[in-house]
């Protein structure tokens, strides 16, 4: 009778962890969204400015799961305000939205820096000499469930940046990619026989970027995409939603299959094809941990 007793205690404790977080979430998402969080919706993301009504319901349903479910942290010093962990939300649910998907399952913490952060790293070359060294960042996606943000680099996006950079974007793209089971550059795709097409595709692009990089040759996409596979899948995610027209141009099999993979298409947020940008150097973000 004891033990019969116990286990029906584990299984109603078991059954109360199931239920109450759902149960938090379907009560959130049945509140009215603040109109304040929609204004900094609103004024910090661009692409948000250029959706139909039932898409900006969309986002905002996310960004009340990420909020609701993420915990955020100010480092550095850093006060926390409410347009922050409202602004980080709503750049890495774009990447969500018309995907069935949850809402990256696998993070619990954003850790938000004012600005670019140092970070220790171990370099060892060919002779076995290592070398420690700290480097400047302004983002890391970590395997722990961690990712590690620049305010001043995210408040800036689509706006003061240069064009094509967004480190929530990138960030958030390495979470994706971690879904498949390892950081590689191909991220859960749902059916196997789409892993082909995406690897004959994206490898062409990745090798043209790494001859790019090499003879100095700018276009589109970031030379840091050059650096690995998954780089490039999310140098690519950020030029895709932060200059659609431009990618779709120059590489239009890999807007395809970023259409195909994302289920939206951000040239429908932007009025036409934006004027031709000076590309910039881009400052150094963090090697997926």
């Amino acid at each position: 009778m004891a033990a019969l007793f116990t286990i029906s205690v584990l299984v109603a404790i078991a059954a109360l962890a199931w239920w109450v977080p759902r149960w938090r979430l379907q009560r959130a998402l049945a509140r009215p969204f603040d109109p304040a969080l929609a204004a900094i919706i609103e004024r910090n993301v661009v692409q948000y400015r250029g959706m139909p009504e039932i898409q900006r319901a969309e986002l905002r349903r996310l960004v009340q799961q990420f909020l609701l479910q993420k915990k955020f942290i100010g480092c550095d010093g850093l006060e926390l305000t409410e347009e922050m962990p409202v602004t980080i939300a709503a750049h890495a649910c774009l990447l969500l939205m018309g995907r069935p998907s949850k809402v990256y399952p696998g993070l619990h913490t954003v850790l938000v820096y004012p600005g670019a952060f140092l970070v220790p790293r171990r370099q060892v070359d060919a002779a076995g000499v290592v070398t420690e060294e700290r480097q400047d960042l302004l983002g890391e996606s970590w395997g722990d469930g961690r990712v590690v943000l620049s305010w001043d680099h995210v408040r800036r996006a689509g706006n003061e940046v240069p064009p094509g950079q967004n480190v929530v974007l990138h960030e958030f793209a390495h979470q994706l990619d971690s879904e498949s089971g390892s950081n590689n550059g191909a991220p859960w795709l749902g059916a196997r026989e789409r892993y082909q097409r995406w690897s004959q595709v994206l490898g062409r692009h990745f090798e043209q970027l790494r001859a790019d990089a090499w003879y100095g040759q700018y276009g589109v996409l970031d030379h840091y995409g050059a650096s690995s596979p998954a780089e490039f899948f999310a140098v690519a995610t950020e030029s895709f939603f932060e200059q659609p027209y431009r990618v779709a141009a120059r590489h239009p099999d890999l807007y395809e299959e970023f259409v195909r993979y994302y289920r939206v298409d951000p040239r429908d947020w932007t009025p036409g094809p934006l004027a031709e940008e000076p590309e910039a150097p881009r400052v150094v973000y963090g090697q997926w941990q």
